[in-house]
């Protein structure tokens, strides 16, 4: 059975860092697309970030190209993701996916979810 467990969450202020952290359990190794998404109170869940099966590639939403870095430890079946230079519109809970059926920003096609682990960040 498999099961998405987040961690890493937590208040900072703007410009701060954060490394989210999703175990997944019931996987051999992670050679399935893996995604992070996050949903602000009042608005639609949307991606963050996602890679390939494997962490051959990786993808990032315009909005945290270059300040937010996916990836993976196969070892641990653990998949990170580190933001930098965080932004009061950064706040949210976060997700992690597991195995979309296809593409890798649509989030109902993704199978397995975590809880999240919310993300505040203040000005």
């Amino acid at each position: 059975q498999v099961q998405l467990a987040e961690s890493g969450g937590g208040s900072v202020q703007a410009g701060g860092s954060l490394r989210l952290a999703c175990a997944a359990s019931g996987y051999t190794d992670l050679n399935v697309v893996m995604g992070w998404f996050r949903q602000a109170p009042g608005k639609g869940r949307e991606g963050v970030a996602a890679f390939s099966p494997g962490g051959s590639s990786s993808f990032y939403a315009p909005s945290v190209l270059g300040r937010f870095t996916i990836s993976l430890d196969n070892t641990k079946n653990t998949v990170f993701l580190q933001m930098n230079s965080l932004k009061p519109e950064d706040t949210a809970m976060y997700y992690c996916a597991a195995e979309s059926r296809g593409g890798y920003w649509y989030f109902p096609n993704y199978k397995y979810w975590g809880q999240g682990t919310q993300v505040t960040v203040s000005s």
